[in-house]
């Protein structure tokens, strides 16, 4: 057995996204590019409505996923086929672009508070220009494993026996939302090779003896296990993992493909009023 260790330590950098909205992002900045699969990690948050009141208007996606997960506040969602959601605190989103999406995403706040988090997902080139997919899911559809000192939202993959409503055959992501009580120690298997991160949001944490502050991402070493110890007031996390995709990457801004001349096929399309080619059907819980 192999517990892994922390790689780099990223600190959160804050950056205008949308209509003037202040993010902090870890994965997708120049300290971090591409974490192959996942491709940018947002965390929103403000009790300031002037910090986001004007949203994220409409904008285009090609060749990749977007997972958004609410902790307060709730996320008000249209897009270009007709899906409408209304993303409440608990609950999550999971939209495969794939071959092309346009929405919107105009958060708001609840007694006061938004917090959030987005991650970008690559996919691999045979699923790019795929038709596209949009899952939405209350937070009651979202499982909990709640013991002594701890409690594990299990959004994508597994814990324990308890597993996630949502799943991805690529990348076969986990995605746990973790809250610990001061000094108590969390476990978790992995997958030996799998890329895999901890992005601590409450409290601190340590990990083989090193720290993990608040609002800071660790990127964590190979190995089939992580094991840390939430600090003297606690701490709450996510955790998420996943199979790398082992492909090029070209991006350009919100288009991700495997080439400069696929980029440039979806900048025309987008002009030319072509890059929805299909109307992806809801679901979810």
């Amino acid at each position: 057995m192999t517990t892994r260790s922390i790689q780099q330590l990223i600190r959160a950098r804050p950056v205008s996204e949308g209509a003037g909205v202040t993010v902090h992002r870890t994965i997708g900045t120049p300290a971090l590019r591409q974490l192959d699969p996942f491709l940018m990690l947002d965390h929103f948050g403000s009790n300031n409505p002037d910090e986001y009141i004007a949203g994220f208007p409409e904008h285009p996606h090609r060749g990749f996923i977007t997972f958004t997960y609410m902790l307060d506040g709730h996320m008000q969602h249209q897009d270009s086929m007709g899906n409408r959601g209304d993303l409440r605190a608990g609950g999550a989103q999971w939209m495969k672009a794939a071959s092309g999406v346009i929405h919107s995403e105009m958060p708001q706040q609840t007694n006061g508070l938004l917090r959030g988090f987005q991650l970008w997902i690559n996919l691999p080139a045979r699923e790019k220009m795929n038709d596209p997919e949009y899952q939405e899911f209350t937070p009651e559809a979202i499982p909990e494993v709640n013991r002594d000192g701890e409690r594990v939202r299990v959004l994508l993959g597994q814990y324990g026996e308890t597993r996630g409503p949502i799943s991805d055959p690529n990348t076969q992501a986990q995605y746990l939302d973790v809250t610990l009580a001061a000094g108590h120690a969390f476990r978790q298997d992995l997958r030996e090779n799998d890329t895999a991160f901890i992005y601590v949001f409450e409290g601190s944490a340590a990990l083989g003896g090193s720290d993990l502050p608040q609002h800071s991402l660790a990127v964590l070493s190979p190995g089939d296990a992580v094991e840390l110890v939430a600090g003297p007031d606690g701490a709450r996390f996510i955790l998420v993992a996943g199979k790398p995709v082992g492909e090029p990457v070209v991006q350009y801004g919100p288009f991700v493909m495997n080439s400069r001349e696929e980029i440039e096929q979806a900048l025309m399309d987008y002009r030319d009023n072509k890059l929805v080619r299909s109307k992806a059907a809801m679901q979810g819980a």
